[in-house]
């Protein structure tokens, strides 16, 4: 049983669906007391944060669903909203460098597992502009001093801890905009004010043309996928 903390875009589909199996029969473990697995460490580690489980369905699912994959098996879990487990079977870096290691030779994930600072902050960019424009400056600023050698551990887990907590629905909108710049020229539909568009009808039109083109930079945002679970968030 595994419960990942890095986003699932950097799962390969027989992670990223056996994960969401695991996470339901988690689920189960946790509402209905079954005592299988119920004393294993993800489940321990997850036991109090329902909320937390939920939001890491909406993840795999938003990812699985960027995919193809339809998710018809909502979780309900609320306890503790807004609150997270504050520990790690494996820190970040460490899940990257088992996710290397099981993939050699396999099928990679939506976002390759990063090498340096730089390619994972690529990767994060956007959805830490959702959320701070004054912790998007700072990460850019350390990131730019760094070698592409250097330990990135700590920015692994900085992002990943930044990533749990919500965007504003401002922050969506600047950095779906920001976004949008990489496909725009490629949109041949109506060219109604951008500023008009639903967030969820932006989003939308960004997949959609970033997978009909290939447009490398956005292939390998977390934001692509993890976008919608907010902005459904934001309008609850």
């Amino acid at each position: 049983m595994r419960i990942w903390d890095l986003h699932p875009g950097y799962l390969n589909r027989q992670s990223l669906l056996g994960e969401h199996r695991e996470l339901h029969g988690m689920v189960s473990i946790i509402v209905n007391g079954k005592k299988g697995y119920s004393r294993h460490p993800e489940t321990l580690r997850w036991m109090d944060f329902g909320w937390a489980l939920n939001k890491r369905h909406q993840l795999l699912a938003a990812e699985m669903t960027l995919r193809g994959y339809n998710d018809k098996s909502p979780v309900h879990t609320r306890k503790n909203k807004g609150r997270w487990p504050d520990t790690f079977i494996d820190e970040p870096y460490l899940q990257i460098q088992l996710l290397r290691e099981k993939y050699r030779d396999k099928e990679p994930g939506r976002i390759p597992l990063p090498q340096n600072a730089q390619q994972m902050w690529r990767q994060h960019k956007y959805a830490v502009m959702a959320r701070s424009a004054l912790l998007y400056k700072k990460i850019g600023a350390d990131v730019a001093r760094m070698g592409p050698r250097d330990d990135f551990s700590s920015l692994a887990l900085l992002l990943v801890e930044t990533l749990r907590t919500r965007p504003s629905q401002g922050g969506l909108k600047n950095a779906l905009q920001h976004m949008w710049g990489y496909v725009s020229d490629r949109y041949e539909k109506s060219r109604e004010p951008l500023h008009a568009w639903p967030l969820t009808d932006l989003l939308a039109r960004i997949q959609d043309l970033t997978f009909k083109h290939s447009q490398p930079y956005l292939m390998e945002s977390v934001a692509l996928s993890e976008f919608a679970v907010w902005i459904k968030d934001n309008r609850m």
